[in-house]
């Protein structure tokens, strides 16, 4: 079965909406003056990283491209675009049988980036490619500030597991999102049953606070949840009090009790203190999992504590500080008419204030040292140097308006593994710094 060929209520029917209203006022005087046709070329780029990062992750590809397909305007939507006179009958008509036919080239999903990088290249006519600003921003800048924060968690944690438990923090179909920007970046499983369903990551909970407040006693809540779970299950000890609750646990469960989780006080000093507990009462095995509002800096700060897995949610949902990527979308080239045949010319925008875009249809490579590690971003136009050809990162996403390179949430985990081992170490550093290769115009 496939999640989303049902039409979840987390799906959109149509993502048209999801736009700016000068969008659309500008396709209506492009298709006054001729100039709709025109052949464009549009980029995805950031000027810089946010203060402290030392690299981006690239999150919510699939989810662009499921939003370009979705790209309709069906009656309804017209409807309320006639009512409120945002654009005249001529654009309202060019709307109604509006399907994207160009290509989109991107960097794949899961891939690192760096200031300047093309991160998506959408050609088409001005018309159709002008529609798509807002929509692609809004999954790109989200879902890449998500995936950016879950990769430096994943760093601090050291290969333990990653729970995201953001949903309470955040707007329910964000949160969705949020998890499988997460589960991009490295965390293993999500508390958000609709992410599950939707993007088959695993789902993870047991039980909370007030399952132990319902009843009369701790012990009569650790029987319940044991007698439901199985001894394998997780209880919560910090209820009341830790060694008490870590005493009872045992009692009940045996010393096959899967784990205990801490949600609150010094989480370096109690979970050693846990952990020493556990042992003297036999339950060697028995894991430890640490939650309350950590983030990349407190994952580090307990690399030493006995801890076996994390549960993070509002620092991770927010981004850690970042909640955006600063990604903008820019015109970088259009033809000269609207003749098919007519060359590309490079525009850009001229400003003040580190605004400034560069223009023209851009490649991007990847140059690396003799031991295969990253030593520059290179980014241009024109011809590509030969030493540059295979390490080209840009890949094709949809070719005349057909998607072409789909793939499974496994595949851009995998790849945003490969892609930072390929980086400096200083990259996973979680000092301030620049990033952590600069970007070269050839």
């Amino acid at each position: 079965m496939n999640p989303a060929d049902l039409g979840l209520p987390v799906d959109v029917p149509s993502t048209a909406l999801f736009t700016d209203h000068y969008e659309l006022t500008m396709l209506q005087a492009a298709l006054a003056n001729g100039t709709a046709d025109r052949r464009s070329v549009f980029e995805v780029f950031t000027r810089r990283l946010p203060e402290g990062r030392r690299y981006g992750v690239v999150a919510g590809t699939g989810r662009v491209l499921d939003a370009v397909e979705n790209f309709r305007f069906d009656t309804a939507v017209l409807e309320f675009l006639r009512e409120r006179a945002v654009v005249d009958m001529r654009t309202l008509d060019w709307l109604a049988s509006y399907r994207f036919s160009g290509d989109i080239w991107g960097y794949p999903e899961g891939e690192v980036y760096f200031p300047g990088s093309p991160l998506l290249r959408v050609e088409g006519s001005f018309a159709e490619c002008v529609l798509l600003e807002t929509v692609i921003l809004s999954i790109l800048n989200h879902d890449s500030a998500i995936a950016a924060a879950a990769s430096r968690m994943a760093s601090a944690a050291g290969g333990r597991p990653l729970i995201e438990m953001g949903a309470r923090r955040t707007h329910e179909l964000a949160a969705v999102a949020a998890s499988r920007a997460a589960y991009v970046g490295g965390f293993t499983s999500t508390s958000d049953l609709a992410a599950g369903f939707r993007y088959g990551i695993p789902t993870v909970g047991t039980s909370a606070h007030a399952f132990t407040l319902v009843h009369d006693t701790e012990r009569d809540a650790f029987q319940a949840q044991v007698a439901s779970l199985g001894s394998g299950t997780t209880l919560l000890v910090d209820t009341y009090d830790v060694a008490e609750a870590v005493r009872t646990a045992v009692e009940v469960a045996g010393t096959g009790l899967g784990a205990v989780r801490i949600d609150s006080g010094d989480l370096l000093l109690v979970a050693h203190r846990v952990r020493q507990q556990l042992d003297e009462l036999g339950a060697t095995g028995t894991k430890i999992v640490v939650t309350s509002d950590l983030d990349e800096y407190a994952i580090a700060s307990l690399a030493a504590a006995p801890v076996d897995a994390y549960g993070v949610g509002t620092q991770l949902v927010t981004g850690s500080g970042h909640p955006t990527c600063s990604m903008v979308y820019k015109l970088v080239a259009r033809a000269a008419s609207a003749d098919p045949k007519a060359p590309l010319v490079p525009v850009a925008k001229k400003s003040s204030g580190g605004k400034t875009s560069i223009g023209g249809r851009k490649w991007a490579a990847r140059r690396t040292d003799a031991e295969g590690v990253a030593e520059a971003e290179v980014v241009g136009t024109g011809a590509v140097p030969a030493q540059l050809a295979d390490t080209q990162l840009l890949v094709q996403l949809v070719k005349a308006g057909e998607v072409v390179a789909r793939e499974s949430l496994e595949a851009a985990r995998d790849r945003h593994r490969e892609a930072l081992a390929s980086l400096p170490l200083s990259a996973t550093q979680l000092s301030r710094g620049e990033a952590v290769i600069p970007t070269e115009y050839a």
